[in-house]
């Protein structure tokens, strides 16, 4: 549609287009947002498999640690038997007391690692069990996560797949749509959808409020809207106002040109 032609349609024409195109993109901005909560959850269960590895590395470690001391006091006992039994067989062949008591005395402190060997490795495997509790249920819960990160992967491609084609059929509307709107309003349109997260530039009075910020619209405004014979703005929140039948009205319009087009 040219400038001249665009110049020469009615308000409520104006307003129908602007309506029109807002349904479109908000269909556009409800595809994103999908899209956009998908990867955010994948990479919220991506850092928390990260964090379960960080603790199984760590509970693996610890775990080890205490394995590690049970090995070497039970080598300490195994090496304390060997001396004992060797001082024993010494003292067999000593030549005077205190020989053999030197040798007794070195049986006791043999027979002393032994204790505190055995009292190590008790509390170290009770330690050890516990942790291996940790370990194994830390595992068990990453596992978990593993699994639900790949059918939330598979959900993710699966929307993109499933998206990309509607979303692409969509943009060619809002396209098209966008091309019957003159230049002076679609610039307004485009400042006012990124003024605000939801992107909502026009909206319906709903309850005699604002559909947008709920804004409370006066009587004689709700009228003026409804005659649609100027471009209306929330005094609130500067958003486009349109009535609540124009979702209807756009509806038969469009039926009527599909339908002149069939008899055509």
């Amino acid at each position: 549609m040219s400038n001249q032609t665009k110049e020469l349609v009615t308000v409520e024409q104006k307003l129908r287009a602007l309506f029109e195109l807002q349904q479109i993109d908000s269909k556009i901005d409800e595809i994103k947002l999908l899209r956009g909560e998908l990867p955010m959850e994948v990479k919220d269960i991506e850092d928390e498999i990260e964090g379960l590895n960080h603790r199984i590395s760590k509970f693996q470690a610890e775990y080890d640690d205490f394995i590690a001391i049970i090995s070497k006091a039970q080598f300490q006992i195994d090496n304390a038997k060997t001396l004992i039994s060797k001082y024993e067989e010494q003292q067999m062949n000593v030549k005077n007391n205190r020989e053999f008591e030197a040798l007794n005395k070195e049986i006791e402190n043999q027979r002393l690692d032994i204790g505190l060997a055995n009292k190590s490795i008790k509390e170290n495997t009770e330690l050890s069990a516990r942790k291996l509790t940790q370990l194994n249920e830390t595992k068990q819960k990453r596992d978990a996560r593993l699994r639900d990160l790949e059918l939330k992967r598979e959900e993710l491609e699966k929307t993109i797949a499933e998206t990309r084609i509607e979303e692409e059929e969509l943009t060619k509307q809002s396209t098209g749509a966008a091309a019957n709107i003159e230049e002076r309003l679609l610039i307004a349109y485009n400042r006012i959808r990124q003024s605000y997260r939801n992107g909502l530039a026009v909206v319906k009075i709903a309850r005699a409020s604002c559909g947008g910020c709920f804004g409370t619209i006066p009587p004689q405004r709700q009228l003026e809207i409804g005659l649609r014979r100027k471009v209306i703005l929330c005094e609130h929140c500067g958003r486009i106002l349109v009535d609540s039948e124009i979702e209807k009205d756009l509806t038969e319009v469009n039926n009527e040109i599909v339908y002149t087009e069939r008899e055509i």
